[in-house]
């Protein structure tokens, strides 16, 4: 028995609608062409990661070339669990596998959902969704990424959805439970809550990888994998999530470095106002703590670390990752101003390279993890080396007040955007002259509507005879705002609000 026939013997390979295969080619294989030939993933070479190219002076990521390396990484990690002991390599079997091009093809797919203009579009979409559009469990990128992939894309066999293999559909799910289902729940302490969930789920998850309309497909995709418990990511989808933080905590740092946005000084004072003084601001009481000055940050983030993760926070391991990520990250590549030169890329590339074999070669494979965790995780080093990164990513480019400013000019557009389409598809007099695709999406999402309330009439008990079509319509326009590229928020907004004088050229595919 070879490889293939070895992982998923369990239903992992089959489609929701069975397709004929050629004599030779892997279903996976199938799976991770059709994303990556989607327009879909096309779109996110013009979406934004972090900040847009246009105001960053150099190349910078974007979700496009960010899906490429974490499918590089998590490819990494797949084949290397491919090497470990026999053991380990038994139980990645009992859990349900370990395919390189599944991880390959979840970590290609991971972003499609993600709104324009980065993580601040995401939330604007999702306040604006609940708020506006009265969505109950309003917008999640994870949530619309597998929307995506199960019934807004379309292939040959079917024209709702990609048909994907279950294993490629489950290993997306990097948040396997809805935003609603949470609310039912007794209140649980947060280091006892999934990753993801938030401190309060009585007002449903943070992060979620299903809506409510889309709930009984990811049920189905992780009903082959009776070795995942509930609200557990399966194996391929552990490192997929790793692989993910592993390029975001690394590259992002790549990018800030060549922008000129990431200071030594200032870096470099933080850091090391932490070691020299920790023991004296750990004595400090919370309200005591000022963010602005050099160290406290750290502390805090040390304090929100070792409450949420109790089960692996470790003060010493953190204190060597701040030294770590110090000597190597501030004291090596930092100390020496990008240039732009040969000498400064490749000190770049071989920071980049040193970190990215540092962590991907740490992760291990646990039977039963922490409820925080995954099968799949970080050596404990690792996972507090990802966190003194992301700090620096977070303290010293996403907290800068002129991203921040740039940034809310952004999130207006989103809710100008939803504002006007709702306001025009409830005008009885010039609804009909909508965008053809958004009129297409409201039939076909009032049509998933229906069949739920048919299939679980609970969720509709005190809901009026026009909720249907009114959900329809509400979910309709946040998968057409969800589908934009940057340019093109900004031009079909400025459209709507009557400040374009480009009428033919910017609305173009409406």
């Amino acid at each position: 028995m070879d490889i293939r026939e070895k992982t998923h013997q369990g239903g992992g390979r089959d489609r929701t609608i069975a397709e004929q295969s050629g004599p030779n080619e892997d279903e996976f294989r199938v799976d991770i062409e059709r994303i990556r030939f989607s327009p879909y993933f096309s779109r996110l070479s013009s979406v934004t990661q972090v900040i847009p190219q246009a105001g960053s002076g150099t190349l910078v990521h974007n979700r496009l070339t960010h899906s490429l390396k974490v499918s590089a990484v998590a490819r990494s990690i797949a084949i290397r669990l491919r090497t470990v002991d026999e053991a380990t390599r038994g139980l990645v079997s009992e859990l349900g596998g370990c395919d390189p091009v599944v991880v390959q093809a979840a970590a290609a797919a991971h972003d499609l959902g993600h709104p324009p203009f980065g993580h601040l579009g995401e939330q604007e979409l999702d306040r604006v969704a609940r708020g506006v559009l009265k969505l109950p469990d309003g917008f999640e990128g994870n949530a619309q990424t597998f929307r995506i992939l199960t019934a807004l894309d379309s292939c040959d066999a079917t024209a709702r959805g990609m048909n994907l293999t279950r294993a490629v559909r489950a290993a997306v799910l990097k948040y396997p439970w809805t935003r609603n289902e949470w609310r039912a729940l007794a209140p649980l302490a947060p280091e006892l809550l999934p990753r993801g969930v938030g401190i309060d789920p009585a007002a449903g998850a943070l992060k979620f990888s299903a809506y409510d309309v889309d709930a009984d497909e990811m049920r189905d995709v992780l009903s082959v994998f009776p070795g995942i418990a509930k609200h557990q990511q399966t194996v391929e989808s552990s490192v997929m999530d790793i692989a993910d933080d592993i390029a975001y905590a690394v590259h992002d740092l790549d990018d800030f470095y060549r922008a000129g946005v990431l200071q030594y000084t200032s870096v470099s004072a933080e850091l090391r106002a932490w070691l020299e003084h920790s023991s004296q601001l750990s004595s400090l009481k919370q309200s005591e703590l000022d963010a602005r000055r050099p160290g406290h940050a750290l502390e805090l983030t040390w304090r929100r670390t070792r409450a949420k993760d109790p089960w692996i926070a470790d003060a010493e391991a953190f204190r060597e990752s701040v030294e770590r990520v110090g000597h190597d990250l501030v004291e090596g590549l930092l100390s020496v101003p990008y240039d732009g030169g040969l000498e400064a890329d490749r000190a770049v590339t071989a920071f980049t390279r040193r970190w990215i074999d540092r962590l991907q070669e740490s992760v291990t494979v646990e039977r039963t993890p922490t409820i925080r965790s995954g099968h799949v995780r970080l050596g404990d080093a690792a996972w507090h080396d990802v966190i003194v990164l992301k700090f620096v990513h977070a303290r010293f480019v996403l907290e800068r007040p002129d991203l921040a400013v740039y940034q809310r000019g952004q999130t207006r557009i989103i809710r100008s955007l939803a504002e006007g389409f709702h306001i025009w598809l409830n005008d009885p007099e010039d609804a009909g002259r909508a965008p053809r695709r958004l009129l297409d999406s409201v039939e076909a999402t009032t049509e998933e509507y229906r069949q739920l309330r048919e299939n679980t009439p609970h969720l509709f008990l005190q809901a009026g005879p026009d909720e249907v079509q009114r959900l329809g319509q509400a979910r309709a326009i946040v998968d057409y705002i969800a589908s934009f590229t940057d340019a093109q928020a900004v031009s079909l907004n400025a459209l709507l609000t009557g400040t374009s004088d480009n009428l033919w050229e910017a609305g173009r595919g409406l």
